[in-house]
């Protein structure tokens, strides 16, 4: 993976995405090989990998006790950052939280709260920030929040290790796309690469139909403007 691209890692259920993350954020010890992170083999230096990175999984880790404000400050605190309420505004405002700040996260949607555990693991300015299928659950809106949000990330310099099941949340984010499958990766490259593995497309023209996608959206933001 090159700094500050987006790498996503696709695969059915089971066939070891999760896994892999584990292991390259050492919370799951390897079977063999040799795997380094950020130049840190994640066996002999653990504590330097961790150092580097941070981790969002498949379900938002945040405290619903707490507010989205205290949340962060929370990590920011274990993270022994010098300014966390400095940081903290910061962070609310760049994920558009600063209204809902105060607020208990237990009230925030899936979207919101998705934002949320994004934004505590952005505290310390990690330079690799593993998203194990961070879309999961969420509505078309919500999906897209989070894509605008890893856009972001990478055009910022952090990369992003991405598993998802989505090809189009790959097509859409990824600079590179690996297929992994029963613990294997098949097949990796540019998705410029990967559609050369497939005879060229016959050309057709027909009239371009709206996605249900693209409906949703429209009568979601018609309803606002109203």
């Amino acid at each position: 993976m090159e700094k500050g691209n987006i790498f996503a890692l696709l695969g059915t259920n089971g066939a070891g995405k999760t896994t892999i993350v584990k292991i390259l954020t050492t919370l799951l010890k390897k079977d063999g090989g040799q795997v380094t992170v950020n130049g840190f083999d994640v066996a002999s230096k653990p504590s330097n990998v961790r150092q580097s990175i941070s981790l969002t999984g498949q379900f938002a880790a945040v405290d619903e006790v707490l507010t989205g404000r205290e949340n962060l400050v929370m990590i920011a605190r274990l993270r022994h950052l010098s300014h966390p309420r400095e940081v903290t505004d910061d962070l609310l405002q760049r994920f558009g939280l600063s209204d809902a700040a105060d607020r208990r996260a237990s009230t925030y949607s899936g979207g919101m709260r998705r934002r949320l555990d994004i934004a505590m693991s952005l505290i310390g300015k990690p330079q690799i920030i593993f998203l194990d299928e961070p879309t999961t659950g969420l509505d078309p809106e919500g999906r897209i929040e989070v894509w605008k949000i890893i856009k972001e990330l990478a055009g910022s310099g952090t990369t992003v290790f991405l598993t998802t099941q989505y090809l189009e949340e790959a097509e859409q984010l990824a600079d590179r796309i690996a297929i992994l499958h029963e613990g294997e990766i098949i097949v990796s490259g540019t998705l410029a690469e990967l559609k050369k593995l497939f005879p060229p497309a016959k050309v057709e023209y027909v009239e371009k139909q709206p996605t249900l996608e693209d409906i949703f959206l429209k009568i979601i933001n018609k309803k606002e403007d109203k």
